[in-house]
């Protein structure tokens, strides 16, 4: 075995294990088996034009010299980033423990009590600060979540509003210039109308159905907006807040003064800079508004026992329930840095937070103080952690800073301002004041003891309390938040504790080697706004990554912009629609859509501005051609294009796909490619070569970045020669094409930090390494699907009997004994296994994608596991409920209570297969009561007895 060669490490199948599964599979070769899964017409010609794969060690090293092209700066730009300390607890615990980050998102409860815990900390915390009523877990970033809250507010107009036409939504010119591109793009298809003005010349007009303010402003400037939203009260007009999340600790929380939203960012509360992301934002409005809220809401219900549990509670997955109708896309949640953040909160806890703030505060206004004495006017009259200073000369000031390793942010020909943060020392402070006097050749002089004074007025400093809950004031010790942790993963089951075969959602190996630049400095402290010569290495990896990105696909263009699979839908979308507009052909609104598609398809088509027309598919899982083409002929003329997963939601490669891109192409529209599935494609066949225009990628499934329980994800967009000049841009570092949408999320390139991780599993893969994969990941499907022959029906395959890289196994059949696939799922629990993906995209049965990077004594495992509950399920009776798979699953106090009145053994229900014993996984509640919940739903970390019944 050559150790250097990072595929043997990455894919678990290896040279002995092929003879047995191809025998089982039933084919010669594997050479066999790709020419009877994938149709001819598609397979590419030749190896992918991407060099050979090199070792970890060559990775890390070469990593290394391009860390040492990013110049890491002091960097007081502030406009929504800031430098933060990330506590090495937090950092070893969290994001360097696969124990969190290769957790999936926490749809089944019962193995996931850790990350809902985690969760429940973060939306206490974001209530509490906000002094909202409830809160989410979490969303992208503060303007994709400004934008859902403008989108939020045109929701909830009244029937007045709606019926008289009110559109407009008012935009304060404080708002981050990030935020305004991004609120731009998502109003236009919307059909709202963004008026951006002076918050205080504002005239109320019963025309606004909302406003949207910045606290403090883009450059530092604290506002009282009681008066403000008092008025807008008056007239029907509801307001969501901006908020900085540490200024919070401070500062009079918005929702004393009323308002319906407010959101922002966590990335300050220990999240590295990283270029730009991943960062949680948050989401806080009013109970009222629940079931409007995007995104995922952790709440508190019971377990069958009557034990209070966690659960993800109402509108849970609702594009997937909703479709076009959904009223956000919203898939992934940057769950693995809202857990980080919350950590932060629980470790600091109210008085660590107030410590920080002030030492932030009193930095500014020693900062500012100092600045007047030498005779430099400061601009805002109130302010938290950021000042503008006029200056004389700016470009002088950039160079003297520059030399001194800072960054400033440059407003203007005549002023600055200038943001501190909690990484500031006295030491840094006396060097930015340096550079101040020597741009302007002012001598040190002695000012005298100086009185800082109030910079924040009575009326806006914050008077109520905040995270009184005993986990914010129970874990202040490295060693009681390091057993906290560990406390609360211990209750989870992520990919460090066995397979994860979820269908479409690809949970596969995320190496050692590819995470690990993640805790280097040269890569985390970099602001996204810096200068690209500052970040000339991550300019190297970025650009590196994008072309990588262009050969696998076939395309000629990347924007690694967008900040999720959801995210890059409708980036793709949004794309197509600006090139119909630039050739004069706006009217093209028709987006058609399988049956079988990804509800957020449907969702993000509505998003974009678009009609959404589902097309059928016949009995075979297949695009319907004839239902397509009928309904082309009659869209024809506004057809603006076709979503499509390849391979289908139903794991199979369609023989007609590239009929049915011709089709489109023929009649005007463009043709989208849902990426879900890309480890089905990647060396062996493309989007381009089945006649797409553009695919979004995920980068934290097919290339590595890990699911965090739910995000961090990255979904860039690749494109086609005509669609690459509408790629999106950001308004303070440009990017994408000469015609390019305004932005899709904050930063230029979105979470750059993690695609690092994508760059490096390429890298190391390399070009051979890349097809292996992906015919490991088809030769793993297809060799469960065949263990499985004659105890669970494959309800699609292709023409040739064979799936693609994942499968669908039908459930239905067993509700005869009583059995429904949701019990399939809880007792895999008792074996140990995450359930697949359970009634999707058909409802009762199970959608298996084993990956790559499993062996094949885990795929037996499982399918031994699933034989087990197939003869389990013979022995049930619809007649009988009190069985192994009704009662699953089966948790450590009901195995040991003194009283066990079940049909079946303790045995059977704790240890039915002997590989159990070795390696059990205890679930630490039964199943959840869903409706318990929703009815009294609970969404903050309030005393047990408040919600549980007696």
């Amino acid at each position: 075995m050559n150790t250097e060669v990072f595929a043997a490490r990455h894919i678990g199948i290896t040279e002995r294990d092929l003879p047995h599964m191809l025998k089982t599979i039933g084919v010669e070769n594997m050479e066999q088996l790709i020419y009877e899964t994938i149709p001819n017409d598609i397979k590419l010609k030749k190896p992918l034009d991407l060099p050979e794969g090199i070792s970890e060690h060559e990775f890390l090293s070469h990593l290394g010299e391009l860390a040492k092209k990013n110049k890491v700066f002091k960097t007081y730009i502030g406009l929504g980033y800031h430098e933060s300390f990330t506590p090495s607890v937090i950092k070893r615990n969290i994001l360097e423990n696969p124990g969190w980050y290769t957790a999936y998102t926490p749809y089944q409860a019962e193995i996931a009590q850790g990350r809902l815990e985690a969760l429940l900390n973060f939306q206490t915390m974001v209530s509490d600060l906000t002094g909202m009523e409830i809160a989410n877990a979490s969303l992208l970033d503060e303007s994709t979540a400004a934008a859902e809250a403008m989108s939020m507010l045109f929701e909830v107009r009244s029937r007045q509003q709606k019926k008289d036409g009110v559109v407009k939504f008012f935009v304060s010119e404080e708002v981050l210039p990030q935020t305004l591109s991004l609120l731009e793009t998502r109003a236009i298809p919307l059909g709202i109308e963004l008026v951006i003005g002076n918050h205080e010349s504002f005239d109320f007009s019963e025309k606004f159905y909302g406003a949207l303010l910045q606290y403090p402003g883009k450059h530092g400037q604290v506002n009282d907006y009681a008066s403000f939203v008092e008025k807008a009260k008056e007239n029907e007009i509801k307001v969501a807040v901006a908020a900085d999340i540490l200024s919070l600790v401070m500062l009079t929380p918005p929702g004393e003064w009323g308002v319906d939203a407010v959101v922002g960012t966590t990335q300050r509360f220990g999240i590295p800079l990283g270029y730009g992301g991943p960062h949680a934002a948050f989401f806080a409005t009013k109970e009222a508004y629940k079931r409007n809220i995007p995104g995922r809401i952790i709440g508190i219900t019971k377990d069958t026992d009557g034990n209070p549990a966690l659960r993800m509670a109402l509108q849970t997955r609702e594009q997937h329930i909703k479709r076009d109708k959904a009223t956000s896309n919203i898939c992934t949640a940057q769950v693995l840095l809202a857990v980080m953040a919350g950590m932060y909160a629980v470790y600091h806890g109210p008085e660590g937070l107030k410590y920080i703030a002030n030492k932030v505060h009193n930095n500014t206004k020693k900062l500012a103080k100092t600045l007047e004495g030498y005779g430099f006017e400061q601009l805002n009259s109130a302010y938290f952690d950021t000042i503008q200073v006029k200056v004389k000369n700016p470009g002088r000031l950039k160079d003297v800073a520059e030399s001194k390793s800072i960054n400033l942010h440059y407003m203007d020909d005549s002023t600055v301002s200038v943001s501190l943060n909690e990484a500031v020392s006295n030491t840094d402070l006396d060097t930015l004041i340096s550079c101040f006097l020597e741009s302007h050749d002012l001598d040190e002089k002695s000012l005298g003891e100086m009185q800082l004074g109030e910079a924040i007025p009575n009326s806006l400093q914050r008077k109520t309390p905040f995270m009184e809950h005993e986990v914010f004031n129970s874990y202040h010790s490295e060693t009681e938040l390091m057993r906290y942790i560990k406390k609360l993963e211990r209750k989870d089951l992520a990919l460090n504790q066995s397979m994860i075969s979820l269908g479409s959602c690809t949970m596969k190996l995320n190496a050692a080697s590819e995470m690990l630049p993640l805790s280097w400095g040269e890569w985390g402290n970099i602001h996204p706004f810096v200068p690209l010569n500052q970040a000339e290495g991550y300019q190297e990896v970025l650009k590196s990554l994008e072309e990588q990105l262009n050969v696998i696909t076939g395309f000629s263009a990347t924007s690694l912009q967008p900040n999720s699979g959801a995210q890059g839908e409708y980036a793709g979308l949004m794309v197509i629609r600006a090139y119909h507009e630039s050739r004069g052909q706006d009217h093209r609104n028709i987006c058609l859509i399988p049956a079988s598609a990804h509800g957020t398809n449907p969702a993000s088509a509505v998003m974009a501005g678009m009609k959404v027309v589902v097309t059928k598919t016949d009995e075979k899982g297949n695009i319907d051609l004839t239902d397509l083409e009928e309904k082309v002929e009659k869209h024809a003329e506004n057809l603006a294009a076709l979503m499509v997963t390849y391979p289908s939601t139903h794991g199979v490669f369609e023989s007609s796909i590239r009929q049915i891109t011709k089709l489109i192409h023929d009649n005007g529209g463009q043709v989208y490619m849902d990426g879900a599935n890309m480890n089905a494609q990647v060396g062996l066949t493309n989007p381009a070569t089945i006649g797409a225009d553009v695919c979004h990628l995920n980068l934290h499934k097919t290339f590595a970045i890990p699911h965090g329980g739910g995000g961090p994800g990255v979904g860039p967009i690749c494109v086609a020669e005509q669609l690459k000049p509408f790629l999106p841009t950001n308004p303070v570092i440009p990017t994408g094409g000469e015609s390019a949408i305004t932005a899709i999320s904050s930063a230029p390139w979105g979470s750059s930090l993690v695609c690092l991780i994508s760059y490096g599993y390429i890298k190391m893969l390399g070009s051979e390494g890349l097809t292996k994969a992906t015919e490991a990941a088809i030769l793993n499907a297809n060799y469960i699907k065949d263990r499985l022959k004659g105890k669970f029906d494959v309800l699609y395959t292709g023409e040739r009997g064979r799936a693609a890289h994942e499968m669908i196994i039908d459930c239905r059949p067993f509700k005869a004994n009583g059995i429904e696939v949701t019990d399939i799922a809880k007792r895999l629990i008792d074996y140990g296994f995450h359930a697949p993906t359970v009634s999707f995209p058909v409802a009762g049965t199970l959608m298996i994608e084993p990956t790559e990077s499993e062996s094949r004594a885990e795929l037996d495992r499982f399918c031994d596991a699933l034989l087990s509950i197939r003869e389990e399920i013979d022995e049930a009776s619809a007649d009988e409920m009190d069985n192994v798979l009704k009662n699953a699953p089966h948790t450590l106090s009901m195995l040991t209570s003194d009283s066990w009145n079940h049909s079946y053994s303790r045995e059977k229900a704790a240890f039915p297969l002997p590989y159990i014993a070795e390696n059990k996984f205890w679930p630490s509640i039964r199943r959840t009561d869903e409706a318990f919940g929703d009815r009294n739903l609970m969404c903050t970390c309030a005393p047990i007895e408040e919600y549980i019944e007696a």
